[in-house]
């Protein structure tokens, strides 16, 4: 919750490069900016190795995740409406498959991602 309504989910199946683009939407119930908003992910996601937050203002593509681990995400909010978009990105042969298992099998070895 922490702030955010309902959330609605939206998976893309387009001719792209290999991969999952996720979109999500959600409401702000607080007050927050777009900056506060993105400095929140960021800080979220600092220390996550394989998750990288972009700047504010770019969306991720799966041409930029291909044959990686990387989980790309985008946050912008629309200000007049509070409403939030997330769009993520991955490379389902790597992280949804072989590439989850490995890095799931170092974590439950207490060794590096």
């Amino acid at each position: 919750s922490r702030g955010l309504g309902p959330i609605t989910f939206s998976a893309h199946l387009v001719p792209m490069t290999r991969g999952i683009m996720a979109t999500m939407y959600t409401q702000v119930t607080s007050d927050l900016s777009a900056d506060d908003l993105h400095h929140l992910y960021s800080e979220f996601y600092q220390d996550s190795h394989f998750v990288r937050v972009r700047p504010k203002g770019q969306f991720p593509q799966t041409k930029e995740v291909y044959g990686s681990n990387f989980c790309d995400i985008a946050v912008t909010l629309d200000e007049r409406t509070n409403r939030v978009t997330i769009v993520s990105v991955i490379d389902n042969v790597m992280k949804g498959a072989a590439g989850q298992a490995v890095q799931n099998f170092n974590l439950m070895n207490g060794w590096s991602e």
